[in-house]
């Protein structure tokens, strides 16, 4: 195999990792948020009255 075939080789194999690890990466954030909303939701759900009605007196 000559030089440049396996130059080749390599650099299409650093590609390929470099997008699984932004991939990888992208996933994390986006598990992160949707964490981040269930939790929320999951408060929201202890106290489901809040915010329902306000009480006013003149």
């Amino acid at each position: 195999m000559d030089i440049a075939a396996m130059s080749m080789i390599l650099s299409q194999g650093q590609v390929r990792q470099q997008a699984g690890i932004q991939l990888a990466a992208k996933i994390m954030d986006m598990s992160e948020v949707q964490s981040n909303e269930l939790v929320k939701r999951m408060e929201q759900s202890v106290t489901p009255e809040i915010g329902r009605s306000i009480d006013i007196q003149i």
